[in-house]
């Protein structure tokens, strides 16, 4: 049986942030009183959005840091790329702004786990038999 030793580390902060703007959402649709969309409340919607965009990067990212532990990938590659991931789902909410497209904390966060991304796919390559 093959342990992780690397991955956990980043998935449970990974997790907590979920919650957190999870729950962001869902304090605010309450106290809108919006059940479904955003109502056309900036506010929700970059919300939802924050929530969206971490569901849409950090589940593909998790799976290749897995993958690429399975396979063997140093563990200084694995921090660097489980590492970027984090910062970047920190920063991201906070720059992603409705009225502000290029917020720094919104570039440091997408180009953070552009990097990770990176870093993983080329692990998973250079893992790859020939």
């Amino acid at each position: 049986m093959t342990t992780l030793a690397v991955t956990p580390l980043y998935a449970l902060p990974l997790a907590a942030i979920f919650l957190v703007l999870w729950f962001n959402v869902t304090r605010t649709r309450a106290a809108l009183n919006i059940s479904i969309g955003d109502g056309g409340n900036d506010s929700l919607h970059e919300r939802i959005r924050c929530h969206g965009n971490f569901v849409e990067w950090v589940p593909m990212l998790l799976i290749l840091l897995i993958v690429a532990e399975l396979v063997g990938a140093g563990a200084f590659w694995l921090h660097l790329a489980g590492g970027l991931t984090v910062l970047g789902r920190v920063a991201h909410p906070f720059g992603l702004k409705a009225r502000q497209a290029t917020h720094v904390m919104r570039i440091v966060g997408n180009s953070t786990n552009i990097a990770a991304l990176l870093i993983l796919i080329v692990l998973l390559a250079l893992a790859l038999p020939l």
